[in-house]
């Protein structure tokens, strides 16, 4: 679709810079795996080139974004965003990923605004209700954060993320029979996934099942060794079985990582 908005005419396709432009396109789209540094060079030439129509200029500021975004520069990616949507106020992947972007930052409001909007544009569009889920779990507005993703999970349930998500929400809500069963579909879709051992961890903390609890926390830990919350609720769980010294390791530890962890553990129902 991009390649046919840029091109426009059989007259442009037949101009001799046709290659370069469809080189620029290619890299703009991340083809063939580019690297975040071409796509971001092929978005740039493709929006200096003055030959685009709008709706594909929109596109190319929007994959531009996304790189910038990927590289951990939310500001420009946000700017991107901004762009795509001036250029078209209906272009709903961008107002989802603006929202992404300020949930990066930090900015939990401004992305659950943009959210809004995308939400507004398309009300089927699972991944948006999904982030903006993980926005209101920032907030710490669970009960919100549990209904997005019930609204994500129903539109798009082969996703892994939304039931580890929501896994993770019921956890905290307390709901544990049920947020077992999340997490349970959640690493039958995708069993590589440091967060989900970690949920069900704190599932089986609450629980009072702790050497299950120990064995997911290890889990975690083995794909994400500076997992604060997978150590730090593995060293409750070591304390409740009796290893002090166990527990004592992975709590120290764990606040060199996240020195307020114990802080979180408590909102979680867990001392």
């Amino acid at each position: 679709m991009l390649i046919l908005l840029l091109l426009g005419s059989p007259a442009a396709a037949e101009d001799a810079k046709k290659s370069n432009y469809l080189t620029d396109i290619a890299l703009c789209n991340g083809t063939d795996h580019a690297s975040l540094e071409a796509r971001v060079n092929g978005c740039t030439a493709l929006i200096a080139s003055g030959h685009g129509k709008t709706a594909a200029l929109a596109i190319a500021y929007n994959n531009r974004g996304n790189a910038y975004a990927a590289k951990g520069d939310y500001d420009r990616a946000i700017q991107d965003f901004d762009q795509s949507i001036q250029l078209n106020p209906t272009y709903v992947k961008a107002f989802n990923n603006r929202g992404v972007a300020y949930l990066k930052k930090g900015e939990y409001d401004l992305a659950i605004k943009a959210l809004d909007g995308a939400i507004q544009l398309n009300p089927s569009y699972g991944s948006a209700f999904a982030n903006r889920a993980r926005a209101y779990l920032k907030k710490h507005e669970y009960d919100r954060a549990a209904r997005d993703y019930d609204e994500a999970i129903r539109l798009e349930p082969n996703l892994e993320a939304v039931w580890s998500g929501r896994c993770w929400t019921q956890a905290i809500l307390g709901a544990l029979e049920a947020a077992l069963e999340d997490c349970n579909k959640a690493l039958q879709l995708a069993s590589n996934n440091a967060a989900t051992y970690d949920s069900r961890g704190l599932i089986y903390l609450k629980m009072g099942k702790f050497d299950a609890a120990i064995d997911d926390y290890s889990s975690a830990l083995q794909l994400d060794p500076k997992l604060a919350s997978a150590l730090y609720g593995r060293g409750l769980a070591r304390l409740k079985t009796g290893d002090k010294a166990g527990s004592n390791a992975d709590i120290a530890l764990a606040k060199t990582i996240q020195v307020k962890i114990g802080n979180d553990f408590t909102r979680y129902g867990v001392r």
